[in-house]
């Protein structure tokens, strides 16, 4: 399950991965730049235990992201920072940031080189270690929170995340369940 939580607050959660063939790159998004493009296909390429989201979820997060003027980001789990990358196009449209945690020392330099590879550095700043040791340091609050973590921490993450994002409480909760890739996705809105 995958869950990502935006103003007014969004939580997005996918319920099950779809393998890709090994090796399978996705279809060109037509206003990707050709570098952006190289780095997620060559990401999606490596990833042979799928731990990146689907394109199509990648582009559903830019658009959450872009269309809810989002400012402030936080992704917990950023494997090789495939969703990083999506979140950071759709971040580069509002003038946000993301703060993106992981919790494995090496991939978390890997998810850095690609970042910076793709032309994000300004925008992504991953941290490397425990997601929830790290989110309290973190400043702000959350227009957006992208989970892909450890499934049984979703709970805790929730309740250490949702305290921190703009306007009211869980009883204002509204969630979904929506499928742009065929992964399934929680998507949550927190009311006014």
């Amino acid at each position: 399950m995958r869950f990502a939580t935006f103003t007014l607050s969004l939580l997005f959660a996918a319920l099950f991965a779809v393998a890709l063939p090994l090796g399978a790159t996705d279809p060109p998004v037509p206003d990707l730049t050709p570098k952006v493009q190289a780095v997620l296909d060559e990401i999606r390429k490596a990833d042979t235990g799928n731990l990146a989201v689907s394109a199509e979820d990648g582009r559903f997060l830019r658009l959450l992201v872009a269309t809810n003027h989002t400012k402030q980001a936080l992704e917990i789990g950023a494997a090789s920072g495939y969703s990083a990358i999506w979140i950071g196009l759709g971040l580069r449209e509002t003038g946000g940031r993301l703060v993106t945690i992981e919790y494995d020392p090496q991939r978390a330099k890997e998810a850095t080189a690609n970042i910076a590879r793709a032309g994000f550095s300004d925008i992504v700043s991953v941290l490397a270690g425990d997601a929830f040791q790290r989110i309290p340091k973190v400043q702000g609050q959350f227009d957006f929170v992208f989970l892909d973590a450890w499934k049984r921490d979703y709970q805790r993450f929730f309740d250490l995340v949702f305290p921190r994002m703009p306007k009211g409480g869980r009883p204002d909760l509204l969630t979904t369940i929506v499928a742009p890739s065929g992964e399934g996705v929680s998507v949550s809105w927190k009311r006014q």
